[in-house]
């Protein structure tokens, strides 16, 4: 005998179908509102920052809530013309500092993304003794927040006689920046076929030519991640830049500048100018590089 089977009847299946379609209309709308409020708390500072810039201070006194300016305004660039207007000419020498970021920024970028190729690569295809406490050891660097070791490197530097300079800034960045970008690279790597690259040196390829014709033309997504990330903390990096050059105004960098921008004497204008300043460069590079930075954080999260 067969058991008997039952059919649902036509106001089950309806109820059924009526309880499917509110879930999608309900995730549907929280997915939409979920996203609306997360660009309107994202969005909005920045917006009223970009805004502000743009309005001269007697403006905004008469009419603090009107924050979008006028096209006269707009235009007319005073606000920008003084913060990058050199002291001498009553500006606030934005330009040097400007410069003394990007030169650190490029810097911290090439040494650092050099020295992470080759230490990842030699992480995860070489085999010597100590590489699985070397792997875990660039972690656990990476784990430790740069306030524990500020005021010891403070000290170091200042008995070297590198506080107070460029290249000690250069240095605690490439310091700072190379486990995260060993660890990012390294994980990257393993995803690269080992067979191509046993395949290069059988063709007569040395290491480094397989390195430098297969390994790097497959990994060019996670190394422009790499080199993305790595500039937006040597650009926006403020306590070691307010440690070392704190006494010497003609090395500040950006983010030291703009935070000396915060007092009751200067006009908030400039101060919303200045963070325009140090903030767009990085948004514009973020979607240019947009594809790359999310081919290569996601494929090197494959194997960890």
């Amino acid at each position: 005998m067969t058991a008997p089977t039952t059919t649902p009847t036509r106001g089950s299946t309806r109820r059924r179908m009526s309880r499917a379609d509110f879930e999608d209309r309900f995730f549907g709308v929280l997915k939409w509102l979920s996203i609306a409020f997360f660009l309107a708390i994202t969005v909005f500072p920045l917006l009223y920052m970009i805004g502000l810039s743009f309005k001269p201070i007697s403006k905004l006194i008469q009419e603090p809530a009107n924050i979008f300016p006028t096209w006269d305004e707009f235009i007319s660039l005073d606000t920008y013309r003084q913060i990058l207007r050199p002291v001498e000419e009553g500006g606030r020498g934005f330009i040097k500092f400007i410069v003394n970021s990007g030169v650190l920024a490029l810097f911290t970028v090439a040494i650092t993304t050099t020295i992470a190729i080759f230490g990842a690569y030699a992480a995860a295809r070489l085999q010597f003794r100590g590489k699985r406490a070397i792997s875990l050891g660039i972690l656990v660097v990476y784990l430790f927040p740069a306030v524990v070791i500020a005021i010891p490197l403070f000290v170091v530097f200042s008995r070297v006689g590198l506080r107070g300079s460029l290249l000690g800034l250069l240095i605690v960045y490439v310091a700072q920046t190379i486990p995260v970008a060993l660890y990012m690279l390294r994980s990257y790597f393993q995803t690269v076929p080992a067979s191509l690259e046993e395949a290069g040196l059988i063709d007569g390829l040395s290491r480094f030519g397989v390195i430098r014709r297969i390994t790097l033309p497959l990994s060019a997504p996670a190394i422009a991640a790499v080199a993305l990330y790595v500039f937006m903390i040597a650009w926006n990096e403020f306590l070691f830049a307010f440690l070392f050059v704190l006494d010497q105004p003609d090395l500040w960098t950006l983010p030291l500048s703009v935070q000396q921008l915060d007092t009751t004497e200067v006009p908030k204008t400039l101060l919303m100018a200045g963070s325009v300043i140090i903030t767009l460069p990085v948004i514009v590079l973020f979607f240019l590089a947009e594809r790359f930075l999310t081919e290569g954080l996601t494929a090197g999260g494959v194997k960890g």
